[in-house]
């Protein structure tokens, strides 16, 4: 799928609009444009598995602070960074609250007391360049169901600009399950598993519904291409055969 398909949407429902429609295409054209405004982080991130409800997501609308940025005039790229990292303590302390029966094992994970995450890697691919002001929400999600005897998992982090509606940077961060208490890595704990498999469910239930959605408001948008260039067709037309 095209990475900028939400502002080609607007961009192409916004030329339907200009060269004039009926009454019903123009009120479609209202309806795609409202959709869009209201779910554009479910059909954006959602579309890719990231799950953006308030019991899942990292951080939302965080706001970006002046200082962030640096000579140049845009955030800083350590920044993107420390987004990611606060979104992924975010994102996890949302598990613990959907795992009651172990509260306090999850508790352990953000400690050195016991069985912790450790960020072994991370890469950031930064999108473009983003300034004050924004806001920012971060989503994380698994890049792979988690299998038993594994101590690691692979995490896609999502920073979305929430000025511009689309990502600001990528990142892909490597964890490791570290065992403080006797220095080495450990495998994957069965609560851990528990919850991270209906997490990957989760996940793909939203890629397929978003991405459903999606084929569905390109087809209302070229349906509306189609309408608004046959309009115009007619129009032209009428003014040949009335020389």
């Amino acid at each position: 799928m095209n990475p900028r398909w939400l502002s080609d949407v607007k961009q192409r429902t916004g030329k339907c609009i200009t060269f004039g429609m009926k009454t019903p295409q123009t009120e479609q054209a209202g309806q795609i444009l409202a959709e869009i405004a209201r779910d554009w982080r479910e059909l954006v991130a959602g579309s890719e598995g990231f799950l953006t409800g308030p019991s899942r997501r990292g951080m939302h609308r965080q706001e970006v602070v002046w200082g962030e940025m640096d000579s140049m005039g845009h955030v800083n790229n350590v920044i993107y960074n420390r987004y990611a990292e606060s979104g992924r303590i975010g994102w996890a302390q949302k598990l613990a609250m959907l795992d009651p029966a172990n509260k306090t094992a999850w508790k352990e994970l953000f400690g050195p007391t016991g069985d912790g995450l450790i960020l072994r890697a991370i890469t950031t691919e930064f999108k473009f360049p983003m300034t004050w002001p924004d806001r920012i929400s971060v989503y994380h999600k698994l890049r792979a169901e988690p299998t038993s005897g594994t101590d690691s998992f692979i995490l896609d982090v999502l920073i979305m600009s929430e000025r511009h509606q689309r990502p600001a940077a990528r990142c892909i961060e490597d964890i490791v399950v570290y065992d403080y208490r006797i220095g080495k890595k450990t495998p994957l704990k069965p609560f851990m598993i528990d919850v991270f498999r209906d997490t990957w469910r989760l996940q793909e239930d939203a890629k397929r519904t978003n991405s459903e959605r999606v084929v569905q408001l390109l087809g209302r948008v070229r349906e509306l291409e189609q309408n608004s260039w046959d309009r115009q067709d007619a129009v032209e037309d009428l003014g040949r055969d009335s020389k």
